[in-house]
């Protein structure tokens, strides 16, 4: 007779519930407890890729943690919030802190703008009004590299990378991508070492920094000897993918993204004022 009562109905409900509660309990605890965790290797796997773009280190996943915070509190690399219409730093506390997630800001109708460039297109409606750059320096404080964060669509997914330039501003000194979804061996290939490594050195503009010498990107198949300057090879198999990248390559550098950003830090020559952090 007991043995029917516990195996009643009711009391199998009973036991799913209290285990179900029991079960979200430890979920819930355990996501609020390595909420910390998972935001500061977020945060590090970003400052490792930025150092990856800039060339800083010869092994970048060698590095340890603190060799990585190092170069962003002792000066090596000063992060900045920049308004991407006016190229000025932004000053306003309320936006550039370190809680700022240009990725969220994209999404919010008061912090994006509509993309206006349809030439150089990313496949993305809107973009942020604001967003983050990085100036490596040297030991003098002199500008050597800018880091900048560029997105665009490929053909499974939204890329997203960053692309180092030399202090010239003109010169690309290395591309990675760091979150994809394209297809391993095909698009996957951004990721490649010798296809990165094929960005180092390539001028972006073919000329003045305007948008209709804007010659930086992927070509189809290998560039032409006109373009070698400029172009690196296609991605084999993955021309979609490849013309994503060229499209936002092109785009970022565009009027409409950083391009003001550029002129106004080349005629400054890196003093622009503004809000920093390490």
């Amino acid at each position: 007779m007991q043995t029917e009562q516990r195996d009643s109905i009711k009391n199998t409900f009973v036991v799913s519930l209290v285990l179900c509660v029991v079960c979200s309990l430890l979920v819930s605890t355990a996501a609020v407890s390595l909420k910390d965790i998972q935001s500061k290797n977020k945060l590090l796997d970003r400052q490792r890729n930025i150092i990856e773009a800039a060339g800083l280190a010869e092994d970048v996943g060698a590095l340890k943690p603190q060799q990585i915070t190092q170069m962003f509190s002792d000066g090596t690399i000063e992060a900045k919030v920049v308004d991407l219409q006016s190229g000025e730093y932004v000053v306003d506390t309320t936006i550039a802190n370190e809680s700022f997630d240009e990725r969220k800001a994209a999404k919010d109708e008061d912090m994006n703008t509509v993309i206006q460039t349809e030439r150089f297109g990313i496949g993305i409606e809107k973009r942020e009004k604001y967003t983050w750059v990085y100036l490596v320096k040297n030991k003098q404080g002199d500008l050597e590299q800018v880091v900048l964060p560029i997105y665009g669509k490929g053909l499974w997914s939204t890329l997203y990378g960053f692309v180092a330039l030399k202090g010239d501003l003109k010169t690309i000194n290395g591309l990675t991508y760091y979150e994809h979804g394209e297809t391993p061996g095909l698009g996957g290939e951004v990721e490649n070492p010798k296809w990165k490594k094929q960005w180092q050195g390539k001028q972006i503009w073919r000329g003045e920094p305007e948008d209709a010498t804007l010659a930086v990107g992927v070509a189809k198949g290998s560039p032409t000897a006109e373009n070698a300057a400029y172009m690196v090879d296609g991605l084999s198999g993955a021309s979609i993918t490849s013309r994503g990248v060229d499209n936002m390559i092109k785009y970022w550098f565009s009027s409409d993204a950083f391009g003001p950003y550029l002129k106004k830090l080349a005629s400054q020559k890196g003093a622009l004022d503004g809000n920093s952090k390490g």
